[in-house]
């Protein structure tokens, strides 16, 4: 069975999970320490005992809870806050008055900051603030009146929370961008895998029907015909790509703002500022009667001159067509130079007879003047015909590195 990538959810915030677990064991011993080391100078010893019992019992029982955002529920938090907003509620009922003005703690302590936290790791900066809130009128009620030492304590709480529930936000929010882009490169290599595959068995079966379909001829013929036009279909679908998924989010906190925005169409690129790739273009006229031959790498012109080049190869084409009959086949050759970029439309047709393009100028018919050597002038290329009777011709397309540039640079300024 093929193995297949699949990208799994690292859970950035688990080591947090984990100290609170620590946090909350720590805190309910230190809050039990500070009981024993004060229990003579309780009023009612029975209520901080009854109540360190049940928060012993809670903590050592639910830590599984708060192993993991999954086993955490809204429900547990809400208990779990219950637990340490009862304890503050108790405190007067176990510590004289005069003792709680003095500024002594109130039952569960600093195990009280635990259930806070967990609602920041578990829901971010929003949940904190609020649990943060409700510990604060806690506390503000067992004292009976603002004091600096509330004060100071509940903000040193809300801050910490708050501060850790953003932190925890971003962290989720890096994580679920690193994993999308984690898939993306899965996806390309699957697809890159796919037309590994593809070019290894699909495409050399056509090719081979195609020319064992020639060879034997007749009905065979059009079906070698047929098979030929699909491997070039195929052949262009698999060098331009498969359609990528979707992964726009207008959600911020799933990670990277992703928008899908209007962009010009590359076609319609005046002003010449986006380098516009020549094998698309020539791809279109591939077929069973023309071979296109191609670098593995993209060949970027400025828009116009890749326009032009196209419409010139797409004007010998036609030239073929007309001229040499529909038997003939031609072969499209593009060369990307350090110089410039070279494109040869050669066919095997009967030629062109010496002096005939001079007497179609004379004639009026401008066809290789104007839409072939017209168009490569206009952008600062040459374009060269070679015909020799009975052994078909030859158009040698060239745009220099330097003319490509300077209809770009022209381009721009027009517009």
């Amino acid at each position: 069975m093929a193995k297949r990538e699949r990208v799994m959810r690292m859970l950035v915030e688990q080591p947090l999970w984990r100290a609170l677990v620590g946090y909350r064991v720590l805190t309910m011993l230190y809050a039990i320490g500070l009981f024993a080391a004060a229990h003579e100078k309780l009023d009612h010893p029975w209520v901080a005992i009854a109540y360190f019992v049940v928060l012993a019992g809670w903590t050592i029982g639910t830590l599984p809870r708060v192993a993991n955002a999954a086993s955490c529920t809204r429900r547990f938090l809400v208990s779990d806050l219950t637990v340490a907003i009862a304890g503050i509620l108790l405190t007067p009922l176990a510590y004289s008055h005069q003792r709680i003005l003095d500024g002594g703690p109130t039952l569960p302590s600093i195990w009280t900051a635990g259930a806070v936290l967990a609602y920041a790791i578990k829901g971010g900066w929003r949940w904190a603030a609020f649990a943060s809130l409700l510990v604060g009128v806690a506390n503000v009620v067992q004292r009976g009146a603002f004091s600096r030492d509330t004060v100071h304590n509940v903000l040193l709480v809300c801050i910490a929370s708050i501060a850790i529930g953003y932190v925890v936000e971003v962290a989720r929010a890096s994580e679920r961008t690193l994993a999308r882009a984690l898939e993306i490169e899965a996806a390309t290599r699957e697809r890159e895998r796919l037309a590994r595959d593809i070019h290894d068995s699909v495409l050399q079966v056509l090719a081979m029907v195609q020319r064992r379909g020639t060879a034997i001829g007749g009905e065979a013929a059009e079906l070698g015909r047929l098979a030929g036009e699909q491997e070039v279909a195929l052949r262009t679908l698999v060098a331009g790509g498969l359609v990528p998924a979707s992964h726009v989010s207008e959600d911020a906190s799933q990670g990277a703002l992703v928008r899908a925005v209007e962009e010009p169409d590359e076609e319609y690129d005046t002003d010449g500022t986006v380098p516009r790739d020549l094998r698309p273009l020539l791809a279109r006229h591939a077929g069973s009667k023309v071979t296109l031959s191609e670098p593995g790498a993209p060949v970027l012109l400025a828009p116009p001159a890749a326009r032009e080049l196209a419409a010139a190869v797409s004007a010998a084409l036609d030239n073929v067509r007309r001229h040499a009959g529909a038997e003939a086949h031609a072969w499209i050759l593009v060369e990307d130079e350090p110089d410039g970029v070279i494109v040869t439309v050669r066919d095997d047709g009967p030629g062109i007879p010496e002096g005939r393009l001079a007497e179609a100028e004379g004639e009026g018919r401008l066809g290789v003047a104007l839409s072939i050597r017209g168009r490569l002038r206009e952008i600062g290329g040459t374009a060269e015909l070679i015909s020799v009777p009975g052994q078909g011709t030859e158009v040698e397309l060239k745009v220099p590195r330097e003319a490509a540039r300077e209809t770009r640079g022209k381009a721009g300024k027009t517009r």
